[in-house]
């Protein structure tokens, strides 16, 4: 079977971030999707809003640099689950699980904290653990992973 959603669109909010009780990093957003055609009677898009959950150092980067109307792209998998809501009703709600979140717009705005956003649209993916090899480097816990660049590129040779 084959679940695989990418999707492309704006967030419109900052992400939560939380913590569940036993330790693990969640955070939500959810991100305003253009659909590709126009409505015959109004010729405007329609917007979809898609609900996002990010866990681990997925999230912290989430968390970190994307903020309300900053594009993203988010590559996962499509979640149905079924829940009651306080006054007892069933209730069912989509959301995408994301496995990576990348920029995707460009440019550095104003405002974003100081965010990191390459030109190349590059993005976070949380290494799952199974997957690290032995030996491998894993950055202690509390240190900054991401940071910023120093412009000096005089030693490249192009």
């Amino acid at each position: 079977m084959l679940n695989h959603v990418v999707l492309m669109g704006r967030l419109v909010a900052d992400p939560e971030l939380r913590t569940t009780p036993a330790g693990v990093t969640v955070a939500t957003f959810r991100i305003a999707v253009d659909r590709d055609f126009k409505n015959k009677q109004t010729g405007e898009r329609e917007t979809d809003f898609v609900n996002i959950v990010v866990w681990r150092q997925t999230a912290e980067f989430v968390s970190r640099y994307f903020t309300k109307g900053r594009m993203a792209v988010v590559e996962g998998r499509l979640q149905i689950r079924q829940y009651t809501d306080k006054e007892g009703n069933k209730r069912t709600a989509a959301e995408v699980v994301a496995e990576n979140v990348y920029f995707g717009d460009s440019q550095r705005r104003e405002g974003d904290g100081g965010g990191y956003s390459p030109s190349y649209g590059g993005g976070y993916s949380a290494p799952a653990p199974a997957q690290q090899p032995s030996g491998g480097y894993a950055a202690p816990s509390g240190v900054d992973q991401f940071a910023e660049l120093a412009d000096d590129d005089g030693d490249l040779p192009f």
